[in-house]
């Protein structure tokens, strides 16, 4: 903050100073990327009106197409990482699992994606062909076929290295409608395993921090772990893949898009020891850390038990709890009971605690 011995800096905001960027940013700011309260005002401010169309106001991880009799799920990510290789992946994992995911995150199977690449002018070609090695192991593991790309190079300073761009088609079953919307009071919201891991990971490499044990990535593709899930019911309200802005960002999009409430049990939260020691040392809330290998699901209260005992009994989800309920109370909010019996808010976060996670 400014000086506050001055008077007038006090008592004029306009005085004032501040690291955190600021919400009428006349410029792209790295919160804008984050995933937070930033991303979605540069989607509603500048792309939304741009492109406006019903598919995309329903602002899913993927779109459901009606096409030639089909239903289509349709989705397009770019991975930026920092560091391109960390514990547990890389960016070549991060591109194919990152868009399978959105896909399920439709219900629907992945078929097919693309690959784009941008590659920075001196980057070693031996990087690049490790790159795409991993994403074609991840594309043999999660099923799909990358079967068209293309490639740019730019000049050297002027990228990063590499960045890569996926975009994925998946067909829905019938029967299959889940969207933020669907979200109901009562509905249990349940989540497939440990969170925060990812994020971790990537800060623990790039940061030069050590927690005591190695933290890996939970990259991982989960339209198996779907398929498990509609087996058992097809009447999933809701799905989302807690990445950038994390369970906490991901939770609040759906209390807002349903205009429902969530709470959530602070005990129930399946954070790792290894997460809470680093987030505590930073001063850092695992609700707000990046995930690549989990999803957090809303399912009507009668189908709960079932679904979370499917979700347990597949390898993506043995770790998956019930951690809290949809509710009528404050909507469009997401709270968390403590372990001390209080209550606090998790609010959409403005960007990004750790940028460049995915």
């Amino acid at each position: 903050m400014a000086d506050l011995a001055s008077p007038d800096a006090a008592v004029d905001p306009a005085n004032w100073t501040c690291p955190a960027p600021l919400r009428d940013q006349p410029v792209v700011v790295m919160g804008h990327g984050g995933g937070g309260a930033l991303s979605a005002e540069l989607i509603q401010d500048v792309f939304a009106p741009a492109y406006g169309n019903p598919t995309l106001a329903a602002m899913g991880d993927s779109a459901v197409l009606h096409l030639g009799g089909a239903r289509l799920a349709f989705s397009t990510d770019s991975y930026v990482v920092r560091p391109l290789f960390f514990p547990g992946g890389s960016l070549g994992d991060l591109a194919v699992n990152g868009t399978v995911n959105d896909l399920a995150m439709s219900g629907a199977r992945p078929a097919f994606l693309s690959a784009a690449f941008v590659l920075e002018e001196g980057v070693e070609l031996a990087v690049v062909d490790r790159i795409a090695r991993a994403m074609g192991a991840a594309a043999e593991t999660a099923g799909v076929t990358i079967a068209t790309g293309d490639t740019k190079v730019v000049e050297a300073g002027h990228g990063d290295g590499v960045y890569v761009t996926t975009a994925g088609v998946g067909l829905v079953p019938e029967g299959v409608d889940i969207r933020p919307q669907r979200a109901r009071p009562g509905d249990a919201v349940l989540v497939s395993g440990p969170i925060g891991l990812h994020g971790v990971a990537i800060m623990s490499v790039r940061e030069g921090l050590e927690f005591g044990v190695e933290i890996a990535s939970d990259t991982a593709p989960l339209a198996d772990l779907v398929a498990a899930m509609l087996a058992v019911t097809p009447d999933v309200h809701v799905l989302r893949d807690p990445t950038r802005g994390g369970l906490g960002a991901s939770l609040n999009e759906i209390a807002r898009a349903s205009g429902t409430g969530v709470r959530l049990s602070e005990r129930a939260l399946p954070v790792p020891d290894a997460v809470a020691n680093a987030c505590g040392f930073l001063g850092l809330d695992p609700l707000y850390v990046a995930n690549e290998g989990r999803l957090v699901a809303f399912v009507p209260a009668a189908e709960a038990e079932a679904v979370l005992a499917a979700m347990r009994a597949h390898p993506q989800g043995t770790g998956a709890a019930h951690i809290g309920e949809c509710v009528v109370e404050h909507p469009g909010m997401v709270v968390v009971s403590t372990g001390l019996g209080g209550t606090r808010v998790v609010d959409l976060p403005l960007g990004e605690q750790l940028p460049r996670i995915c």
